[in-house]
């Protein structure tokens, strides 16, 4: 199967971005990365963030942008993205006091259509990114399915996290198949129920990475990005073992 893209999303390695955002980001290139995805901030404006990136031969693959931004300013992060030379605008969660009914999601549905809308009239893709509490069931339902199933497939796209699908309740292998030709970004993190917390760099933990691999291509996938939330390594040596096994399974 073709390769796919391969990029580390930096919310696993905040605390060294915030120390040190240029020696940061030259380890990451230096480990193997090739692309960056981004949390909705870097510590440099646009501006200043780009030729950071393209002087370390960086691309950046999607950026993740609160609902509130999504809400508020959702022309300045479309911006944003178009100008670091990416097309994708994420929304990586849902606010706890806003999701606790299946109207909180009927009404997040009707939202991403119209952000998926004015997106794609801008030449983006928008994406959802799930956690755990999607997979709450409202009548025997997942939450994450009404999603699936009020929004736009043209429109609304998906980045599944295996680890938060499993952590959920659901098949994460399954739930790729599911969502094919809606899920360009695949973030991938393992999972070690041995650990507190029990995040595990990839192909460290318990879940099915070659499986998880192989739905994902099937399915249409243009990246995976690396996405370790906390580890109980220095977060930088965890990454770093996650692109030494991505080589070792034949993903770069």
């Amino acid at each position: 199967m073709r390769k796919l893209g391969v990029g580390l999303q930096l919310y696993s390695i905040r605390d060294d971005l915030r120390s040190d955002l240029p020696g940061t980001l030259r380890r990451v290139r230096d480990m193997g990365y090739p692309a960056v995805q981004l949390f909705g901030w870097a510590g440099l404006d646009a501006a200043e963030l780009k030729p950071a990136l393209d002087g370390l031969g960086l691309s950046v693959a999607g950026n993740h942008v609160s609902i509130g931004r999504l809400e508020s300013a959702l022309d300045e992060e479309i911006d944003l993205a178009l100008t670091l030379g990416t097309p994708d605008v994420i929304c990586p969660a849902l606010p706890s006091d806003r999701r606790g009914s299946i109207d909180d999601f009927r009404h997040f549905a009707s939202l991403f259509n119209s952000i998926g809308k004015r997106c794609a009239e801008r030449g983006a893709r928008f994406h959802y990114h799930n956690h755990a509490f999607e997979f709450q069931k409202f009548d025997g339902v997942y939450a994450m399915d009404r999603l699936l199933e009020w929004t736009d497939p043209s429109l609304v796209f998906f980045e599944p996290d295996v680890y938060w699908i499993h952590i959920g309740g659901a098949d994460p292998i399954a739930y790729i198949q599911k969502c094919a030709g809606r899920v360009p970004y695949i973030h991938i993190k393992d999972y070690a129920p041995s650990r507190d917390p029990a995040y595990a760099e990839i192909g460290e933990g318990t879940l099915d990475m070659a499986a998880i691999f192989a739905a994902s291509e099937a399915a249409g996938a243009e990246w995976y990005v690396v996405e370790q939330d906390a580890s109980t390594r220095p977060m930088m040596e965890s990454v770093e073992i996650s692109v030494r096994n991505l080589r070792k399974f034949g993903k770069l």
